[in-house]
Formats: C-alpha cells, sequence, structure tokens
C-alpha cells in the first residue's frame, strides 16, 4: 500500500488531487490547472466575440466569473478533460446510454473519476485490484471487485456524475508491485475529518482525565489539610483541659493541705487547753 500515491485533501484543490492520483504522480499543480482554465475561458471570449463584440450576450459574458475555475481551486470538468488529453486519455460518462448499452463489467475498466458538486476523485485499477484514491479519506481504500459495480451504484444514487478513463495510463511503480503481489487492508482509512475530530476527542478525554486526577489530588490536599487543622485544635483542646485539671488538682492539694494544718492548729489549741483545766 505505501507504493500507492495519494494526496490528501488541501482546501479545495479535489481536481488537482483526483487527476494525480489517477496518474500516481505529481503531475499537475493549481498553476498548470489555471493555465488551462484561463485558455478555455479565452475560447470561450473569442466564440462569444464572434456575434459581435457590442452586443448584450457578449458583455453579459465579460460580467461573468470564469465557469472553469474559481478562487477556491475549484476546476471545471473541461479543465480535468483537457489536462488529461495531454496524456492521450478520454473521458467517456459512465452514466450514459451509449456507454450502459455496452454492457461492459466494471472490474474489465481501469479507472473511474467521479463528481459530486465540487469534489472529485478517483477509483482506480492497480495491479490486479481496484482502490478508492478519493483525496478526502487518510489513505487508499481497497475495493473488492464484487463491491466495485456496488459502489458505482450507490455513487449514482448519492447523484454522482462517473466518467470512464479510456487510454494508457502512465506507468508507476504501484502497478508494477501490485501486478505480482495482491494487498490485504486490515483496517479501512476514515475520513480526515473523521480521523481528526476522533484524535480532537482524545486528546479532551485525557485532558479532561487529568483534569479529574488533579480535581482528586487537590481535595486530598485540602482534607489533609483540613485534618491537620482539626488535630491542630483537638490538641489545643486538650492541653486547655489539661491545665484545667492540674489547677483542679493544685487547688485540691492546697485545700487539702490548709485542712490538714488547720486540724492540726486546732487540735494542739485542745490539748493545750485540757493541761491548763487540769492543773
Amino acid at each position: 500500500m505505501d507504493s500507492i500515491f495519494h494526496e490528501k485533501q488541501e482546501g479545495s484543490l479535489c481536481a488537482q488531487h483526483c487527476l494525480n492520483n489517477l496518474l500516481q504522480g505529481e503531475y499537475f499543480t493549481p498553476v498548470d490547472l489555471s493555465t488551462i482554465a484561463h485558455q478555455l475561458d479565452e475560447e470561450e471570449r473569442m466564440r462569444m466575440a464572434e456575434g459581435g463584440m457590442a452586443s448584450e450576450e457578449y458583455r453579459t459574458f465579460l460580467q461573468q466569473p470564469s465557469g472553469n475555475m474559481d478562487d477556491s481551486g475549484f476546476f471545471s470538468i473541461q479543465v480535468i478533460s483537457n489536462a488529461l488529453r495531454v496524456w492521450g486519455l478520454e473521458l467517456i460518462l459512465f452514466n450514459s446510454r451509449e456507454y450502459q448499452s455496452l454492457m461492459i463489467n466494471p472490474i474489465n475498466e481501469k479507472a473511474f473519476i467521479c463528481n459530486y458538486k465540487e469534489h472529485w476523485f478517483t477509483i482506480r485499477k492497480l495491479g490486479q485490484q481496484w482502490f478508492n484514491l478519493n483525496s478526502l479519506l487518510t489513505g487508499p481504500e481497497l475495493i473488492s471487485d464484487t463491491y466495485l459495480a456496488l459502489f458505482l451504484a450507490q455513487l449514482q444514487q448519492e447523484g454522482y456524475s462517473i466518467f470512464v478513463i479510456r487510454g494508457n495510463l502512465p506507468e508507476c511503480e504501484a502497478e508494477q508491485i501490485l501486478g505480482i503481489m495482491r494487498v490485504q487492508q486490515q483496517q479501512r482509512p476514515r475520513l480526515i475529518g473523521e480521523d481528526e475530530a476522533q484524535t480532537s476527542a482524545g486528546m479532551s478525554a485525557a485532558l479532561s482525565q487529568t483534569e479529574m486526577v488533579f480535581g482528586v489530588e487537590d481535595e486530598v490536599v485540602d482534607e489533609d489539610e483540613e485534618l491537620k487543622k482539626a488535630l491542630a485544635i483537638s490538641r489545643q483542646d486538650i492541653d486547655v483541659e489539661d491545665e484545667e485539671a492540674d489547677l483542679r488538682r493544685a487547688i485540691q492539694l492546697s485545700m487539702q493541705g490548709s485542712s490538714n494544718k488547720l486540724s492540726r492548729i486546732y487540735l494542739t489549741q485542745t490539748q493545750s487547753h485540757q493541761t491548763a483545766q487540769d492543773q
């Protein structure tokens, strides 16, 4: 699979990606396709001028934007057709009655170009296997022979215009390698947006998990601080209670000492008084 050339989507340059994925190399640039588009615009202008440069139709034509390209990077089927003509390749409408009447099995073709609105992509046979080389995918997608016809029918139902490529495609490394060996695909490629979204979701989940861990740690720290404060207050209470208990014992001992002293004084006085009476 590494030998297959696959340009991924950049901006709205799907026509360029479609052509390069078809030809299996960097054959066309935006500048090349823009040059072809300008040539087509000039040819159309000259045809319109034949009806009179002062005509309303001609003035209206000049005021309209190009129908072959726009600022986003979109190129028309005419641009793609002219670009392929440089390599001796021809486009035939797959959906046409003329082609359908030929009853050709799709697996016997070499490649297809598919278009829906402003998106173009290539389906090509390399070796003996078919691949979806859509630039919106993260990589080439292997298509079985039995699924190819179903895939093309599905695209038709979704409104795609499909073109068959006729002519000899340029030689490429993937054709040589896959001509002597078949490949298997364990996991189908995702759409580029889905892949980025999953990566972003994974990063968000990891970040959330990290925040949860830090949150738990903060709670543990807070609980530890509260416990320390409670223990400190408890110790202070115990110290106060101990001081109060010591004070009470000191008073009791003092009172006991005073009481014993008074008792001894009273006993001495009583004994002295009795001795005096006896005399």
